[in-house]
Order: C-alpha cells, then sequence, then structure tokens
C-alpha cells in the first residue's frame, strides 16, 4: 500500500514537471505579443517585442537595473515603478515587496514580462550606468575558496564609482548555463583605479557564475560586465565608523579603506572581521598596512572556530559576541555592514543595542 502511494505521488509529481515546462515552452514559442512601447519616466520611448522580462528587455537596450541574483527573484534588488501594463502582482514578487511598495505600483523587473505597452519610471542615475568590455589581467587565491580577479577595461576604458559600490559579471554559456547570466560583486580597489576593476569572488557550490570564475576563467580572457550600482559607500560625516565584514563582503570595506588612505580621511574607524578559522583570513598585511596609512584605524579580525593549528591569539567567538565586548557605545558612530542577511541581521540587533540608530547603519546584503 505504502509503495502504491509513493508511485502515485512519483506520478504526479513527474505529470506537473512536465505540465510546467510545457508552459513555458508555450510561452515562449506560441504566444506572440508582438511589438509594445515602453515609455521611460514619460520621456524616453523604446519599441521592444514582446514576452520577454522587463529586467532583460531594459538590458538588451542598454538601461541596466541592478539585480544581484541576475534575475531569479531572490534579491529584490530590480524594482521599478510600473504605471501602467503590467497586470496583478505575482506571488514570485510578494515576498520582496511592502504594503507601501505595492500601493506605489513597484514591482520585481526580473518577474514582469512585457505584454502589451507599459509606462514605468526609472531612477535617472541608471542611464548612466554602462557596459564594460574588459581582460582578466590577473588572478589570485585570497583563501581556499574566494579569488581576486583584477580586470582591465578596454571599452571604454575607465570607470567612475563610489568606493563600495558593485559591478555585474557576465557569465557566458558554459555547461552550467545554457544562457549569458549577470552576478553581482562589490569593487575591491579604489576609485582612484579607473583602469581596472578588482573583485573578491568567493566559490558557491553549484553557484553558475563562481563556478565559472573558480573552475573556467583564465588570465588573458575577455570578459563584460555593467555598473557601477548601490547606495554603500561612505557618507560625509565626521562621526566614528564601525566596520564589519566576512569573507568576500571584505572587497567594498576595502575600497572604501583605499580611498579614505588616498584622501588622508582621518576618521577614528573600527574594522570587525569575523571567520570561521585562520584559512579564512587574507590580506591581513594589507589591514595592517591600512593601520600605518590611516591615523586611527584598528583592525579587529576575530575567529569563532579556531583549531590548534591556528595558534591563534587574537579575538574569539561570533563576531556579534566580540563587538559587544569591543564596542563600548553607539554614540556619534555610523555603521557599515557586508555580508550575508543573517549575520547582518545579527549585527543591526548588537549596533543597535548600543546606540546607533538604525537610520545610521548601511549594509549591502550578499543575497
Amino acid at each position: 500500500m505504502l509503495n502504491e502511494l509513493f508511485q502515485a505521488v512519483g506520478i504526479l509529481s513527474a505529470i506537473s514537471a512536465v505540465l510546467s515546462l510545457l508552459m513555458v515552452i508555450a510561452d515562449r514559442t506560441i504566444a506572440n505579443y508582438g511589438e509594445v512601447t515602453i515609455t521611460i519616466n514619460d520621456e524616453k520611448k523604446l519599441t521592444v517585442q514582446g514576452g520577454s522580462t522587463l529586467l532583460s528587455t531594459l538590458m538588451s537596450e542598454e538601461i541596466f537595473i541592478p539585480s544581484a541574483c541576475g534575475g531569479r527573484g531572490s534579491c529584490g534588488f530590480c524594482k521599478v515603478r510600473v504605471l501602467e501594463g503590467a497586470g496583478d502582482t505575482l506571488p514570485t514578487e510578494l515576498p520582496h515587496l511592502s504594503e507601501e511598495e505595492r500601493r506605489n505600483s513597484i514591482r520585481l523587473s526580473c518577474q514582469l514580462k512585457i505584454k502589451k505597452d507599459m509606462k514605468i519610471e526609472i531612477p535617472e542615475e541608471l542611464f548612466n550606468v554602462k557596459q564594460f568590455r574588459g581582460v582578466v589581467a590577473r588572478i589570485r587565491d585570497l583563501t581556499y575558496d574566494i579569488k581576486e580577479i583584477t580586470i582591465r577595461l578596454l571599452e571604454p576604458a575607465e570607470i567612475s564609482f563610489k568606493a563600495g559600490q558593485y559591478v555585474q559579471l557576465e557569465t557566458p554559456e558554459y555547461e552550467l548555463a545554457d544562457e549569458p547570466v549577470y552576478r553581482a560583486y562589490s569593487v575591491s580597489s579604489a576609485p582612484s583605479r579607473k583602469d581596472l576593476v578588482e573583485l573578491e569572488i568567493r566559490r558557491v557550490p553549484n553557484g553558475i557564475c563562481t563556478t565559472y570564475v573558480h573552475d573556467y576563467l583564465k588570465e588573458g580572457d575577455a570578459v563584460t560586465l555593467n555598473g557601477p550600482y548601490g547606495e554603500f559607500y561612505l557618507r560625509d560625516s565626521t562621526r566614528r565608523i564601525v566596520f564589519i565584514a566576512g569573507g568576500s563582503g571584505n572587497a567594498p570595506i576595502k575600497s572604501i579603506l583605499s580611498d579614505m588612505a588616498e584622501k588622508k580621511i582621518g576618521r577614528k574607524a573600527l574594522y570587525f572581521f569575523g571567520a570561521r578559522t585562520a584559512k579564512d583570513l587574507f590580506l591581513q598585511e594589507e589591514m595592517k598596512a591600512f593601520e600605518e596609512q590611516l591615523s586611527d584605524f584598528t583592525y579587529i579580525p576575530a575567529l569563532s572556530e579556531p583549531v590548534e593549528e591556528d595558534n591563534w591569539g587574537g579575538e574569539t567567538g561570533l563576531i556579534t559576541d566580540v563587538i559587544d565586548r569591543r564596542l563600548d557605545t553607539g554614540e556619534e558612530t555610523e555603521a557599515y555592514l557586508c555580508g550575508s542577511p543573517g549575520m547582518i541581521a545579527a549585527c543591526i540587533k548588537v549596533l543597535t543595542a548600543k546606540g546607533i540608530p538604525e537610520e545610521r547603519i548601511y549594509y549591502d546584503k550578499f543575497a
């Protein structure tokens, strides 16, 4: 009886999978939406072929909407205001939209298909985002699972960005991707190096882009990227700074520190960097150099699970515990966090308890 039940469930699952596949094929091949018009900010009009997502359609017209997850609907970054032609909000959009955003006609452009004329609003600064072609000048291992990729720009030959911002790197078709896909990576180089972009990319198991970078990308390869994007950058104030990161979350912090050193910004700053064991630490000499270059900067690495061979004499425990011990008060302090959503949520709880208001806590979540 139990075997029959399992067989029935298996058959139903197979039927559902086949029906889903047929619906996708039908939508791509049978449905013909013809040419439609997208009106942007009441000024710019695009005539495009209907049927694709708003995100990919705009990208084909060289209008780049931020999308940290590459259009999978998991990051919630690709929001645009759709005034006409959108239809009902989709279930895949709901987790990323607040009640106020839904009332204001905000939609996820990666989930919204263009089926008829559409009227949208996007921030004007996105018209300044460009697509760049470059070549991989250097690849080096920072840890066993993080690579630093240095890209020399060719066309255009220079990029202007704020320290802390990110770009979207294209992964071409290969065995894990049947079409080119984009993923967001923070720039780790200083903005003064306009001719290159440096990225720190951590391997994600079965990740389409990180697998390509770690196993296929080689020095001398041509690459495509677009940007810059993001609101994660150092605010102009005199407050003390608290930086918090782990793993490749170091990238935008390193860019900001480089910029501070070059501009001789002397604000008091603490950098809490969390890792499991000593093999997860990297760029330690560079961080010590920042302590020499910046007048009041302290780097505080911490290991949550040090092993005997680490011979570790520094801070231990969860990074939130270390922050709680080392940070006296949040008065006249602002914080910059980069890492996983879970890490950021835990750190915000500690920081607000120390007296840092949430409006002075800036963060860059890795989706």
